[in-house]
Formats: C-alpha cells, sequence, structure tokens
C-alpha cells in the first residue's frame, strides 16, 4: 500500500528545503546548548601580590673537613684515609653534644691515577668529616684542633625551629598587606567589599651559603690548632602572597 503525500511536500525541491530546515534548526539548538554550557567569564576580579621580609641572624653552621691521600695500591691509599678519618672522629666525638656539635662523615673516594700512556700508575683517594649544629664557637675551635684534615667548606644557615619562627611572623605581615592592598583596591574601583577567591603563600631565604674563600685562606694562614674565626652573619627570610580577589558592590 502507497502512502499518499501531498504533491508540494512530495517534491525533491520541498524535501530538501525541509531537510535543510531541521538541520538549521537542530544547529541552533546546540548551538544554544554550548553557550549555556560555557562558564561566564567573572566581572569585577583583580590579581594582587603582597610581600614582606626579615632579617634574621644565622644560627646554624656546617663545616667540612677533607683530606685526599695517594699512593701505589689501593689498599695502603685506603689504610692512610682512614687512618686520617679516624684521628679526626676521636677528637670530635670528645666534644660532640647532640644538636650543638654533631659529628657526621662525609663522602669517601677512591679513583685511579694514569700516566700519559694510559697506564695504571697509582690510586688517589679522600674523605671528608662534617661537623655541624648550632654551637658556632664550639665547631670553630674542634675545627681548629683537628691536625689530619683541612677545612674544605663552610656553610651557615637557620635551624628549623629559627625558620619556622621567621616564616610565622613574616607570613603575618605579608598576608596583613594583601588584605590591606586588597581593600585599597577594593575602595578605588568603587566596589563595597571584597573576597578571596584563590591565593598562594611562598617563603624564601637569602643570603645564606658558603663562606667567603678570604676566611678560609686566612685560617690555613694560621697556627694548626687555632680555632676557625666564627661570625653568625644575617640572612633574609621573605613570604610573597599572591592571587585573586573578588570585589563586590
Amino acid at each position: 500500500m502507497n502512502s499518499i503525500c501531498p504533491r508540494p511536500l512530495c517534491s525533491p525541491r520541498a524535501s530538501h528545503r525541509l531537510r535543510s530546515a531541521v538541520a538549521v534548526g537542530v544547529a541552533a539548538l546546540l548551538t544554544t546548548a554550548a553557550l549555556a554550557a560555557e562558564p561566564a567569564v567573572p566581572t569585577g576580579v583583580v590579581a594582587l601580590t603582597a610581600s614582606a621580609r626579615i632579617e634574621v641572624t644565622r644560627d646554624l653552621m656546617s663545616v667540612t673537613l677533607s683530606t685526599t691521600r695517594e699512593g701505589a695500591d689501593a689498599s695502603t691509599v685506603q689504610a692512610a684515609l682512614k687512618q686520617a678519618l679516624d684521628a679526626a672522629l676521636l677528637e670530635a666525638r670528645g666534644v660532640a653534644r647532640a644538636g650543638q656539635i654533631d659529628v657526621r662523615t662525609g663522602n669517601f673516594s677512591m679513583y685511579p691515577r694514569y700516566s700519559n700512556k694510559g697506564q695504571l700508575n697509582g690510586w688517589q683517594g679522600s674523605t671528608e668529616l662534617v661537623i655541624e649544629g648550632r654551637d658556632l664557637q664550639g665547631i670553630g675551635k674542634l675545627a681548629g684542633r683537628i691536625q689530619s684534615m683541612s677545612i674544605a667548606r663552610v656553610a651557615q644557615g637557620l635551624s628549623p625551629e629559627q625558620r619556622e619562627k621567621a616564616e610565622s611572623g613574616v607570613t603575618a605581615q605579608a598576608i596583613a598587606r594583601y588584605r590591606a592592598q586588597a581593600a585599597e583596591v577594593t575602595r578605588q574601583f568603587g566596589y563595597a567589599s571584597y573576597a578571596v577567591r584563590e591565593v598562594s603563600v611562598n617563603s624564601n631565604e637569602q643570603g645564606g651559603g658558603h663562606e667567603p674563600m678570604l676566611m678560609r685562606a686566612k685560617v690555613f694562614s694560621e697556627a694548626a690548632d687555632a680555632p676557625l674565626p666564627v661570625e653568625a652573619g644575617l640572612t633574609s627570610v621573605s613570604v610573597t602572597v599572591s592571587g585573586t580577589v573578588q570585589m563586590l558592590k
């Protein structure tokens, strides 16, 4: 049984127009749905950054002592290094105090030595002893008394307790400055109040690190048992607060 269709609607041209109209309608619906799904662009949002810094006296020091030995065979070099390290440890353990003067061994290395012709002609090795803690003067005296090793590196820094205390105070200052800046910008733009959208807090320490080579050279020129000159330097702890706030009418 054939279906009956009015001629104007069943003609090829009418069918094409009908399909085109349906396609346009579907496209319009999809475009409307996509626009509705997109989040609205926020207005009245401003990005801000504020920071604060404080100078803190460094309360930790680390002194690395080292020595090198060389010889015809590896066992002889290793024995010489062990003897030097044992002598340094014996001196250091007599004054070690947990948290104040801590002692630990550092790097130990052994490697072959070759001639210009590529032939093995000996061995060379090195070993380290690290003295660290809060008793800066005590560490300096101990470093000067050790005869079997020489001072290689000196570094100062902040203890975890000192850093936490400094960061706590400077973070409060940075946040206060951020809030004051947000309030002032909100007022200048003619808004009544603001709400924090997102914020990040980052801390940084500057001014630490190794002591100058000049100080090390002075130590070597002194008598062998002279204490290491120690002066606690300053380091700066800074905190930066950055983020965005939503200004409200």
